[in-house]
């Protein structure tokens, strides 16, 4: 709840000029306390306790539908799609007809040129909408895009992301690079989800360094990327990230990643809602950084990348070491380490293929290099899994292609050979997608290895 104080002496004049003149003028906007963060100074913000959006700060975006991420809506000025109210900034998508087809309006709103900055901290509090389709963001992008290329050479970076299909996960990301690449970090909720209430989402952006933030908990740091341009040597670090980047706010609807809105999708509750943003700034930054050496993890002595792979140990298969189990997009189920085997019961399949998923990450990939990939695997019915060794922070390429494989009740080893032909990374994912495939069957996967070969 913002804590709003006008001062005696303005709330006399009101009454003595309203007394002299007759009627009573309009109140000037109400201040609002911002808290101190200690080691920071605040740069600029807005609390939305206003009437109207403050066009000193922000710009209405306007843009046709299939911008980008091949998105529904058409983001417009119309105050039915951005206003302020009852404290808020609130960015409504409209679904109405046209040309006897389902059209729908939205609302970006940006602060280029008006609130541009280099380095600080961006704090903002919000409620997002929930439904199939709808996409509300807070990210931000560079003042000068064309300073080093054009998207993604040029960089970005997402404060939140939130699918309304999956209202219980905020994505925060970062893209940069030419080939592109990305580094990304998340926060699911064990109960409710981000649409039931105002959440607070944060980055620290530094020289050297981005940290995010989901009410308090850090949900991904980076210290390593890059930028260049085809053929050419990269830019010196910590390019992108070295130049003025602003703030912007949409409610997309549709695209690439949230697939279209369906019956499901309520329109009369697609609102997200922001009650401030504030940027802090530091009194300096240390600009002399370098760029880290990347770390990559050492076999074992049997030549083995994989920790864990004869699943002899019992793992925590929730955290980030070893192995994970992921549930996304409707995907219910379960995992657990028994028997040195690797067991997973599915209850629902998801929409995706990775709804239901098992994955080690921190796997070396070196250029020029050669790689086997095997393991034994069965099921409780004859079923179909996807196995492929993926790029998190290279834009999720394929270093092994995504390959179909069917399991029955019966073991079987399955055996894959690729020869790494990309830019060395260590964080390739081996990755076993059990989702949206037509069953449910229980997966059994042991002696799972990934190993150089000559």
């Amino acid at each position: 709840m913002k804590k709003r104080r006008l001062t005696a002496l303005c709330c006399a004049l009101f009454i003595l000029v309203g007394a002299f003149m007759g009627c009573a003028e309009e109140p000037a906007e109400p201040e609002v306390e911002v808290p101190e963060i200690e080691g920071y100074t605040l740069l600029w913000h807005d609390e939305f306790s206003g009437k109207e959006l403050n066009e000193d700060i922000w710009n209405r975006e306007a843009r046709d539908p299939g911008w980008t991420n091949e998105e529904l809506q058409e983001y417009t000025t119309s105050e039915d799609n951005v206003y302020v109210e009852n404290g808020n900034l609130v960015i409504k998508a409209i679904k109405t007809e046209r040309a006897g087809m389902d059209y729908y309006t939205s609302g970006k709103v940006t602060t280029q040129n008006k609130q541009d900055f280099m380095y600080g901290k961006v704090v903002a509090r919000a409620k997002v909408p929930e439904g199939q389709g709808l996409w509300p963001a807070i990210w931000m992008m560079p003042t000068d895009e064309s300073y080093y290329g054009q998207w993604p050479k040029c960089g970005e970076i997402d404060i939140m992301e939130v699918l309304g299909s999956q209202a219980d996960i905020a994505y925060t990301t970062i893209h940069y690079g030419e080939p592109h690449a990305e580094q990304q970090g998340f926060l699911k909720l064990d109960n409710g989800s981000f649409a039931d209430g105002f959440h607070e989402y944060s980055v620290e952006w530094e020289p050297g360094e981005i940290r995010f933030y989901v009410d308090g908990e850090n949900t991904l740091t980076v210290n390593d990327w890059f930028t260049a341009e085809s053929g050419k040597d990269e830019k010196p670090y910590p390019a992108p990230f070295d130049q003025t980047f602003f703030v912007q706010m949409n409610l997309a609807v549709g695209g690439t990643w949230p697939g279209n809105p369906d019956e499901t999708t309520d329109f009369d509750k697609a609102k997200f809602e922001i009650d401030y943003v504030r940027v802090y700034q530091k009194e300096e930054y240390d600009t002399n950084v370098t760029k880290p050496e990347k770390q990559f993890a050492d076999a074992a002595e049997d030549g083995n990348y994989i920790k864990n792979g004869d699943f002899s140990e019992e793992e925590d298969l929730t955290d980030d070491i070893n192995w994970k189990f992921l549930l996304f997009n409707g995907g219910e189920g379960s995992a657990e380490i028994r028997d040195n085997t690797m067991i997973i019961k599915s209850k629902a399949e998801g929409t995706e293929d990775y709804s239901v998923q098992l994955v080690q990450p921190n796997l070396p990939m070196i250029k020029g290099k050669s790689y086997r990939v095997t393991f034994d695997a069965k099921s409780s019915e004859t079923r179909d899994i996807i196995v492929c060794i993926s790029a998190p922070t290279a834009g999720w390429i394929r270093y092994l292609p995504d390959t179909e494989l069917t399991i029955t009740p019966k073991w079987k080893t399955f055996t894959y050979e690729f020869e790494m032909t990309e830019r060395d990374d260590p964080n390739g994912r081996l990755e076993f997608n059990m989702g949206h495939n037509g069953s449910v069957a229980d997966v059994y996967i042991k002696n799972v290895r990934v190993e150089e070969i000559a």
